[in-house]
């Protein structure tokens, strides 16, 4: 008979005091002396700091799409919120990642507050993440609980994991999109959003 197999148990969250202590061997690793006086709050820093970078672990980007109003006289047109500047850290080197997102809908009837399409981003930035990722979740999302017609996102960002370590090209970024329903069957809806962000023309990967 086949052993039942138990699934893994999700490791408890360190405590406060195990990150800043896990931040002073860091410190040392690198050559420093965590006791200096320069570098005695560091540690509680770097905590504080890490509770704002990855504060999206602890929210429900699905939530802040719930309200949504209707009364929009018809209005059948793409809504766009462009340059919606961003910070979030790679997975690979927990680097910085800056850049902006350019999100786009055709709406069915219902449409959103602007600031939750910002918050959708924020969501999803506050977490360790690799571009490409990001870029569909936030797709996703607003695709799976507005239902719009079609949905379009474009992210252009900066990886510092490129540009100040590796290889240096301090010149780099990257261009990522996700486009579902009308945004990736109709070209001229697809085009005029592109039109819209400035990048009618450009070749951005379609993922």
């Amino acid at each position: 008979m086949k052993a039942k197999t138990t699934p893994a148990k999700k490791a408890a969250r360190p405590s406060r005091g195990e990150a800043e202590a896990a931040v002073r061997t860091l410190i040392r690793w690198a050559g420093e002396d965590p006791d200096r006086e320069g570098l005695l709050d560091t540690p509680k820093r770097v905590a504080r700091a890490y509770e704002e970078w990855f504060s999206g672990y602890a929210e429900d980007a699905e939530a802040y799409l719930q309200r949504t109003f209707r009364e929009v006289a018809g209005y059948d047109e793409i809504v766009l919120l462009r340059d919606i500047r961003f910070e979030s850290h790679c997975e690979h080197h927990m680097a910085p990642i800056i850049g902006r997102v350019h999100i786009g809908y055709l709406p069915k009837r219902r449409v959103v507050g602007i600031s939750k399409l910002a918050r959708l981003v924020e969501v999803y930035a506050k977490r360790m993440q690799i571009q490409e990722r990001m870029t569909a979740e936030i797709a996703n999302t607003l695709d799976r609980v507005l239902k719009p017609v079609g949905v379009g996102v474009i992210v252009e960002a900066m990886h510092t994991c490129v540009t100040t370590r590796g290889v240096h090209k301090d010149a780099a970024s990257m261009v990522t999109s996700r486009m579902l329903g009308s945004f990736r069957t109709r070209a001229e809806t697809r085009n005029e959003f592109l039109s819209a962000i400035g990048l009618k023309g450009t070749r951005a990967a379609v993922l």
